[in-house]
């Protein structure tokens, strides 16, 4: 199974929910997917008139499309439950909570999904204290063995 990370997201956020969601997308879309050519850079998620979006999402055009090729950069719509976005939705209100996007993997049937977390911004301290949490445990695993 292909799958693509925002690996910039763990170092940038705390994350207390994570959910799957379908991504509305065309043909074309769904082969560069497939060719791993997705940018997550500066992407996010946002609400409008109850639909969940991601926007700045780069999937780059299928090199072998022809004039009706995808755009680039454009916003998709997410494909949730209705509980689920309202849950969502009740939770962006809260001071200092935003959707990221997380990855992009294919399920058993085939499908493009979306897997988006609910984080919280970290503050400069708390990405020095991850980055010295991961040495630690770097070096014990390199003395054990």
């Amino acid at each position: 199974m292909m799958e693509i990370k925002n690996r910039t997201a763990f170092r940038d956020y705390f994350f207390e929910d994570k959910l799957e969601a379908g991504m509305v997308l065309a043909g074309t879309e769904v082969k560069s997917i497939r060719e791993g050519q997705v940018g997550f850079v500066d992407s996010f998620c946002y609400f409008d008139k109850g639909e969940l979006w991601v926007k700045n999402m780069h999937v780059a055009e299928y090199r072998f499309g022809n004039s009706n090729n995808h755009l680039a950069v454009h916003d998709r719509k997410l494909l949730l439950n209705k509980k689920e976005l309202k849950k969502l939705e009740s939770k962006i209100k809260e001071k200092g909570y935003t959707i990221i996007p997380l990855r992009i993997f294919f399920n058993e049937k085939g499908f493009a999904k979306l897997e988006i977390g609910l984080g919280k911004g970290k503050k400069f301290f708390d990405k020095r204290e991850t980055i010295k949490k991961r040495d630690t445990e770097r070096e014990i695993k390199r003395h054990l063995k």
